[in-house]
């Protein structure tokens, strides 16, 4: 408990203290960007409008990165921030350099540039705060399910019971009859070859001799 009040009322204190500075910043800062832009030519009536858009740009570029601290967009807002820092700056400074003289034509273009310009970068950081809502909006969230640790299972020495295990009763079916023999498959006769005629053979006719008369033979006598 004694190191626990201290803590907070340090807390307490720091931000007070930063409340009452940044109070003071803004109304010394708002003061005199009214003056400078009153010095760059712009009506008097709307003079105090260029301190809240400098500075709400500032604000704005601040609260995105603030928000965005776990995306990629965040570097957008980072160079806002710095840019519209550096112009609050360089306004201040010019203010005081210019020692209530008008400012140069040139420099009041600049001045009044910043307006626009200003819309501009406040209408796309707008932008991109809403798409990030919209991308962390379909974004599933990851299961916490939370898991059980295991419980050690105690030994028990005791003879474990005989677990009785039913064993299905085999269905009664009807005895199958022996198939019927399938013939065998009888080949396909090869198609018959048309006969070829038989010629006899021609035996060659050879020319007949003529018969030629036979001679008497004379026998001489006394023989």
């Amino acid at each position: 408990m004694s190191t626990v009040k201290p803590m907070v009322a340090a807390r307490v204190f720091a931000v007070v203290v930063i409340a009452g500075v940044g109070a003071a910043a803004f109304v010394l800062s708002f003061t005199t960007l009214r003056d400078l832009a009153t010095l760059a030519h712009i009506p008097a009536g709307t003079a105090w409008l260029f301190p809240l858009i400098v500075d709400g740009t500032i604000i704005q570029a601040t609260l995105g990165w603030l928000v965005l601290a776990k995306s990629a967009e965040r570097t957008y807002f980072v160079w806002v921030l710095a840019a519209g820092s550096l112009v609050s700056v360089a306004g201040n400074s010019i203010h005081a350099v210019a020692n209530g003289h008008p400012l140069p034509g040139w420099l009041c273009a600049v001045v009044a540039a910043i307006a626009p310009i200003s819309l501009l970068i406040d209408t796309h950081g707008l932008a991109v705060l809403f798409r990030a809502a919209q991308t962390a909006s379909t974004t599933p969230a990851p299961s916490t399910e939370e898991v059980s640790e295991p419980v050690a299972a105690v030994e028990d020495s005791s003879p474990a019971a005989p677990i009785p295990v039913s064993v299905p009763e085999e269905p009664v079916t009807d005895p199958v009859p022996d198939p019927a023999p399938v013939p065998a498959p009888v080949p396909a006769a090869a198609p018959a070859r048309p006969a070829r005629p038989v010629v006899a053979p021609v035996r060659p006719v050879r020319p007949v001799r003529p018969v030629q008369p036979m001679l008497p033979i004379a026998v001489p006598a006394g023989s």
